[in-house]
């Protein structure tokens, strides 16, 4: 299984939508682990994990960014 990590900035109008914590699980067999999370009345900032199939990963960003998301791929950066 793969693991990513993705700094997502969501709009307005689907700030009360779980899209995250609901639809990427049901719709496309991944785990969503919300690693951290800014929400206001105008715009939520979300770090989040997916793990997965690598496909399937795809597919769900895919989605995300259907959606309106803005999705970007955190690099780990451990100095080790």
């Amino acid at each position: 299984m793969a693991l990513h990590k993705y700094f997502c900035t969501f709009p307005q109008e689907l700030i009360s939508e779980p899209i995250v914590s609901h639809t990427l699980g049901e719709k496309f067999a991944v785990i969503p682990n919300i690693r951290a999370a800014s929400i206001t009345d105008t715009m939520a900032l979300v770090v989040v994990e997916i793990e997965g199939e690598e496909q399937k990963i795809q597919e769900a960003v895919g989605y995300l960014r259907s959606r309106g998301v803005r999705v970007d791929e955190m690099q780990d950066t451990d100095p080790r």
